[in-house]
Order: C-alpha cells, then sequence, then structure tokens
C-alpha cells in the first residue's frame, strides 16, 4: 500500500484552482500551536512554531514506522503541510504585524492520539531541548463552509487574490465568517527556502455562511 498523502487522497482541499471555489472542509484532527507576532521575524513565535510542528510530526511518523509505539491502525504516510489560521491581519502595513495572532498547525492521520503527542513531545524534547514541546496541542477542527482558491506569488500580493475571493463571495449570495475559531486560513504548498516568491504556491480558505 502506498503511503497515505493527504494531498492527493483530498484533492479538492489542497489542490483547488486558481479561481474562486465553494468547499465544505470535514472535520480533521491537526497538531496545533497558538501564537502572536510578526511572522517574518526571524528568531519570533511563529517560527518556533513551525519548526516545533514538523519536529512533532516526523517524530510520529519516523516513531510509526519503527514501531516505537503501538498504533493498532499504523499506516506510512507523507507529513502534510504547514498551515495557519490568522487574525488581525487585513493588510496592515510592516510595522502591524507584531499584532498578528495565529494559530499554525499540521494534519494528522486519525491514528493520531493524546498518547502520540506525548511520545512525539518527548523525543523532540531530548532532540531539540531549546523547543518549547509543551506549546504543541492535539485538536480537532471542522471549518465547514468556505471559499478557497489557489494563489501563486509572493505572501504579499495575496490580497488581490482575496478580492476575486469576497466579488465570488457577493454573486453567490455568501457572507464572511470570521466567528470564533473561523479565520483566514493559508495552507503553505511550496518551502519558501527553495521556492522563489513568484512561484510560491498557497491555498487561501475564507470561511463563509450563507445570507
Amino acid at each position: 500500500m502506498p503511503p497515505l498523502d493527504f494531498k492527493k487522497e483530498d484533492k479538492y482541499l489542497y489542490q483547488p484552482p486558481a479561481h474562486p471555489v465553494l468547499v465544505d472542509v470535514p472535520e480533521m484532527i491537526f497538531f496545533m500551536v497558538d501564537g502572536e507576532g510578526n511572522p517574518n521575524d526571524p528568531a519570533g513565535a511563529y517560527q518556533h512554531a513551525i519548526e516545533l510542528l514538523y519536529a512533532l510530526s516526523y517524530a510520529v511518523r519516523m516513531g510509526g514506522k519503527k514501531g516505537a509505539f503501538p498504533v493498532p491502525d499504523y499506516r506510512e504516510y507523507v507529513v502534510p503541510p504547514l498551515e495557519s489560521l490568522w487574525w488581525n491581519c487585513n493588510n496592515p502595513p510592516p510595522s502591524q504585524k507584531k499584532d498578528f495572532r495565529w494559530i499554525s498547525m499540521i494534519r494528522q492521520p486519525g491514528f493520531v492520539t493524546p498518547e502520540t503527542l506525548s511520545y512525539a513531545q518527548e523525543q523532540v524534547g531530548k532532540k531539540k531541548p531549546h523547543l518549547n514541546v509543551a506549546a504543541a496541542r492535539l485538536a480537532s477542527f471542522r471549518e465547514g463552509l468556505c471559499v478557497q482558491c489557489l494563489h501563486t506569488g509572493p505572501y504579499d500580493e495575496e490580497p488581490a487574490t482575496l478580492v476575486q475571493m469576497h466579488s465570488f463571495m457577493e454573486r453567490e449570495g455568501l457572507l464572511p465568517d470570521m466567528d470564533g475559531s473561523r479565520a483566514h486560513h493559508e495552507i503553505y504548498l511550496s518551502d519558501p527556502r527553495k521556492t522563489s516568491p513568484e512561484r510560491l504556491k498557497t491555498v487561501l480558505r475564507l470561511p463563509a455562511k450563507r445570507r
């Protein structure tokens, strides 16, 4: 059996077209880290969250392959892409990015449990003691009705794609729905360390409700 790859299994979530579409996002489980601050700060909380999420996710993947912890339904899988929910980020000047609130997260297979997270935290804590492993949590999240679109290009050029998404909402009789845990959502399909800005691919997702 080939490794589980959510990008292929759930193409409608991870490979949307370059024009806005409506999607109903089901419940999934994630490793999450909550924080605030400028995501571009190389020594900031956001970069710490990214390193922690990937370290924990790969600890689970490798631990399962080696049988280091008992998982009856374990299946080899590809670690999914990084995602983030964002608040206070409606076109602010760079000086205000310190006011961003966010939840960074990486999706996990259904066999991952709180005990699995504890195992991963123990392993990462030994190998990377500079990371605050206690900052991570395992949580389910059902996003529901959303409008999404593939954005290609620099992150700072996302507003143009968002304008298209809001216009689509108006045509379809939808309203933005940013209540509670619902927020501007981004899924990063490209590694910015290896990809030029004009080639970056990001799934943009906005929660919506019917009028």
